[in-house]
């Protein structure tokens, strides 16, 4: 997600900063925003000045404090509330008081990452749809205490994305992964209870309803540790059992099957 937010920003004008966690990270997401811009020059959405210039505009750094002058971080690390926490606090005292913190979480309440910073009022979730560069929707999530200026500016700068900004409710899960994951975990029990194997139920979705990829095939290329994260989340913040993670979905975490990006998921991608 992170590459994909720094792809749709340099591509829209923007001048980007792109932090990973090491080296390697940051190759392989430049090399990645290379590749797909390169794919769109070659579908002709792209001409080979625009493709140059968003490549010219992205740099790459391990560094948090080269951030320090930005106007906006857009937030992209795992689902897990502490790290995001603990981040967001290192970014607070680092940041300009203008600047704005977003976060791209799936479900995790703003209000709470808001509340580990100096400006819960500067404090807003973008919730871009997998791939960035692709997807239209941005969920756009105001914490209890956000600006209606902080609203109306991230409103603004995800129109110049492209992108078409729907506000949303703090809510675990807000209204994509609500509704999205319950499906899915669905999806998941009727393998686990030998309903039907992973093709079975994938065909049934796709020529019963009609939808573009079957719900196992989209929980693989969203990655199993990442459903299984949001579905914690889901269950966490309702105590509701329609939430509760397929024990299925839990082993094949645990047994590194984590979908496409592992090479292994309810599919066989190596």
């Amino acid at each position: 997600m992170g590459n994909g937010i720094a792809h749709t920003a340099a591509r829209a004008g923007f001048a980007v900063q792109l932090c990973e966690i090491n080296d390697q990270r940051l190759e392989q997401a430049l090399a990645t925003i290379a590749a797909n811009l390169e794919r769109e020059r070659k579908k002709g959405k792209l001409s080979p000045e625009q493709v140059a210039a968003a490549l010219d505009s992205i740099e790459g750094t391990t560094q948090l404090e080269r951030l320090s002058k930005a106007a906006l971080v857009i937030e992209a690390i795992p689902e897990r509330p502490q790290l995001k926490q603990e981040l967001f606090q290192k970014l607070d005292r680092l940041l300009q008081p203008s600047a704005i913190l977003a976060s791209n979480t799936s479900a995790i309440s703003i209000t709470s990452l808001a509340a580990a910073t100096e400006r819960p009022d500067r404090f807003i979730g973008m919730h871009f749809m997998n791939p960035a560069p692709v997807m239209p929707l941005v969920e756009l999530v105001c914490g209890i205490a956000t600006s209606d200026d902080t609203r109306a500016r991230v409103k603004e700068l995800t129109l110049a994305l492209g992108k078409t900004p729907v506000e949303v409710q703090d809510y675990p899960g807000f209204v994509s992964n609500r509704v999205l994951m319950p499906m899915l975990n669905e999806a998941m029990y009727c393998v686990f209870e030998g309903v039907g194997t992973a093709e079975a139920v994938d065909q049934v979705m796709k020529l019963g309803m009609n939808h573009p990829m079957g719900p196992l095939t989209l929980a693989d290329f969203i990655g199993l540790d990442v459903c299984l994260d949001i579905l914690q989340v889901l269950y966490d913040g309702f105590q509701d059992n329609k939430y509760r993670p397929c024990p299925l979905l839990k082993r094949m975490v645990a047994a590194g099957w984590l979908g496409r990006k592992s090479g292994r998921g309810f599919f066989n991608y190596r």
